[in-house]
């Protein structure tokens, strides 16, 4: 198993796992390998080190000294969790406040407004990630989000 460090164009970081070397670059080049926050299928494998902190030539183990500046106690943890949060849903309020929810209509209703047969607005909905691929090839911007029910009764 292989364990990679990935990132997509638009530089979301994730983690891939592959039976193999040739299992990643067959994904890769085959366009199947996709970044889960976006959907882009432009991802690249970035540097990783993963011997750090084990042995140099048999010799003694080396040990790497963690970074002041990087330090963060369990309670700055959960206090940095709760500012993304709110940072978060914030966004998520904003975005649903100004615009409108066409459901299951996302990529007829975009097209519309693409080839001005719809009024220009915001609009947000479920779509394929096929469809969102046939959207961005005809030069339709479409920002794939993840979709999340429990947050639909605490937006309004």
């Amino acid at each position: 198993m292989k364990v990679y460090n990935l990132a997509c164009d638009l530089e979301h970081h994730f983690e891939g796992w592959f039976a193999s070397e040739n299992d990643f670059l067959s994904q890769q080049a085959g366009g199947t390998l996709c970044c889960p926050v976006c959907d882009s299928a432009h991802v690249s494998r970035l540097p990783s080190a993963p011997h750090i902190g084990g042995k140099v030539s048999g010799d003694e183990p080396v040990s790497v000294e963690p970074s002041q500046s990087i330090a963060l106690s369990n309670a700055d943890h959960g206090q940095l969790e709760r500012q993304i949060q709110a940072t978060f849903m914030k966004a998520m309020r904003d975005l649903v406040g100004k615009s409108e929810d066409v459901g299951a209509s996302f990529a007829e209703e975009a097209r519309k407004i693409h080839y001005k047969e719809s009024p220009e607005r915001s609009i947000r909905g479920q779509t394929s990630a096929d469809e969102v691929m046939a959207l961005r090839e005809e030069g339709i911007d479409v920002l794939a989000l993840p979709e999340m029910p429990v947050l639909k009764n605490t937006l309004q």
